[in-house]
């Protein structure tokens, strides 16, 4: 085998050493799962009967903005996993294997893409049951799916930066927390950005959530003529903003994240 091949095979080694991590830490997973089932049925019951939409229903507004919330909650298992075996000293054990120096945080976030299709499709499953459909062709709905996967392994590059510059699960935790709120609630995931007041809806109409969400919604066609036509640039070319968004985070943070890493293990 060339390098390349033994870093993929390393890399898978510990992709399915982390998925076999989820299935025994269930809790870890159900977590990811259940705060969006918790929203789905909270804000398609509770707050969707007093939210009306033109053309139509809040329901099939609401899943693309809970898929986009799944997959950066999802995310931040990829950091706090990290603390976790840099705090238990698992990066010295594999420093001392003949294994490929980046087959660590390819295999998490590999390990992480199966976990984000499990989230998708039980949010998927979900939504049908509260009315959510797919109006698009079968190849844009593909698409859709698509693009939230993409977005949700270059976002785990993003967490794994940031665990490994923390170092710590708790301090993880709650960093993770603090910016992850903002940058789901300040966009259009759960309600039309345009109704936001000024500085808030710029805020909301630049934010690469809105943007994917946005995408999701058009990719899904969870929209509707008679909603307000968004002006901000991204919005109105959300599904080539949201792949070059996802291509920039891992031109971006898989330097980053690897550097910290060897960084890490080099103490």
């Amino acid at each position: 085998m060339n390098a390349l091949q033994l870093a993929v095979a390393d890399g898978m080694t510990i992709a399915r050493r982390n998925a076999l991590k989820i299935r025994r830490a269930p809790d870890l997973l159900g977590g990811v799962v259940m705060l969006p089932i918790v929203f789905v049925l909270l804000f398609a019951y509770v707050f969707g009967s007093m939210i009306s939409l033109p053309g139509m229903s809040y329901g099939e507004y609401l899943l693309p903005g809970i898929f986009v919330m799944t997959i950066v909650s999802s995310a931040q298992i990829t950091g706090y996993t990290l603390t976790q075996d840099l705090q238990k000293g698992i990066f010295d054990r594999f420093r001392t294997l003949p294994m490929s120096p980046s087959a660590v945080l390819t295999g998490q976030t590999v390990a992480d893409v199966i976990m984000n299709l499990t989230s998708v499709v039980t949010m998927a499953l979900v939504g049908l049951a509260v009315g959510w459909r797919v109006r698009s062709s079968p190849v844009e709905g593909a698409l859709g799916f698509l693009m939230l996967l993409l977005f949700a392994y270059a976002f785990s590059w993003v967490t794994a930066t940031v665990a490994l510059s923390l170092r710590t699960p708790e301090v993880f935790n709650n960093v993770a927390t603090i910016l992850s709120f903002p940058l789901v609630f300040l966009s259009n995931a759960f309600v039309d950005s345009t109704r936001l007041p000024g500085p808030l809806r710029v805020v909301a109409e630049w934010n690469p959530v809105s943007t994917l969400v946005q995408a999701a919604r058009e990719l899904f066609g969870n929209t509707s003529p008679a909603m307000p036509v968004p002006d901000a640039w991204p919005l109105r070319h959300a599904v080539p903003v949201s792949f070059a968004w996802s291509v920039v985070l891992l031109v971006v943070f898989v330097p980053l994240a690897t550097r910290l890493y060897q960084k890490a293990v080099s103490r």
